[in-house]
């Protein structure tokens, strides 16, 4: 029978202890899954794997590294691999802080090697690593929180533009070179989103406009069909979706999640 629930399944989880990263984690739990939470910050991750739910009789880990760092986060993963002794593995959600804004053309290359690195060359990093023990499962779901810039370009963030299309076109790839193995590879696109991040694009845009962040709340606002910005856990509910017996048969879709915001198909 197919159902939502995560009982005794293994679950990664990117940028973790804030946001839309933090609330997937939450619901995977909740669902039943055993979560690793990656994060830089040693000392939050601690606070959240202390709330994180355990209804399930989980536990619960997690891997200090930061994305900026590529080699860091392969060397940390594959230590925690092997010193817990993992044989199998399940779900895989790649997800991380998106660039700064501003025009593409100010951008340093630096700017747009880092964002490209953060992004696509970790997650490829982190499925080469679990890939394989997807296999071992006889089944996974990798899943990239990334952003409806996918569909369409987004005013003043250049780099993050580059940067998302390039992951949607790497999940899209491996989401065909996968199939076979029963391994799913799918994109969660959120619209606004009230997180630290939707506050920094306020304060920019506000600058920009020489107006209030209250008045660019309003506009950003009005531009979206619900009237609405999302909420964190609305995002993560897309991705339990992804991550169930219920999405079985999708995979290489770009999923937004964004109150109707996003004009094109």
């Amino acid at each position: 029978m197919l159902h939502l629930s995560l009982q005794n399944k293994k679950a990664i989880v990117g940028g973790s202890t804030q946001g839309i990263g933090l609330a997937v984690a939450q619901i995977l739990a909740e669902m039943g899954a055993e979560i690793t939470l990656i994060a830089r910050n040693e000392e939050k991750l601690k606070e959240i794997i202390e709330i994180l739910p355990v209804s399930y009789n989980q536990k619960h880990n997690f891997i200090v590294a930061d994305y900026q760092f590529p080699d860091e986060l392969e060397k940390k993963t594959k230590e925690f691999i092997q010193k817990n002794q993992i044989e199998n593995w399940d779900i895989l959600v790649n997800n991380t802080g998106g660039p700064a804004g501003g025009a593409l053309l100010d951008a340093s290359t630096n700017t747009l090697q880092n964002a490209h690195t953060q992004h696509l060359i970790c997650n490829q990093i982190l499925a080469q690593i679990f890939v394989p023990l997807m296999i071992k499962s006889g089944k996974g779901r990798i899943i990239n929180i990334i952003s409806t810039s996918v569909k369409e370009p987004l005013e003043n963030l250049g780099v993050s533009n580059s940067t998302r299309w390039a992951v949607a076109a790497w999940a899209k790839t491996l989401a065909t070179e996968l199939a076979s193995l029963n391994i799913t590879v799918n994109n969660i696109l959120p619209g606004a989103t009230k997180t630290a991040r939707i506050d920094v694009i306020l304060n920019n845009k506000a600058k920009k406009e020489n107006t209030s962040v209250e008045e660019a709340k309003i506009e950003m606002e009005k531009a979206i069909p619900m009237q609405r910005f999302a909420t964190a856990k609305e995002i993560a509910n897309g991705v339990a979706f992804l991550a169930s017996d219920l999405a079985d048969y999708i995979t290489g879709i770009s999923l937004a999640i964004d109150g109707g915001r996003t004009k094109s198909m």
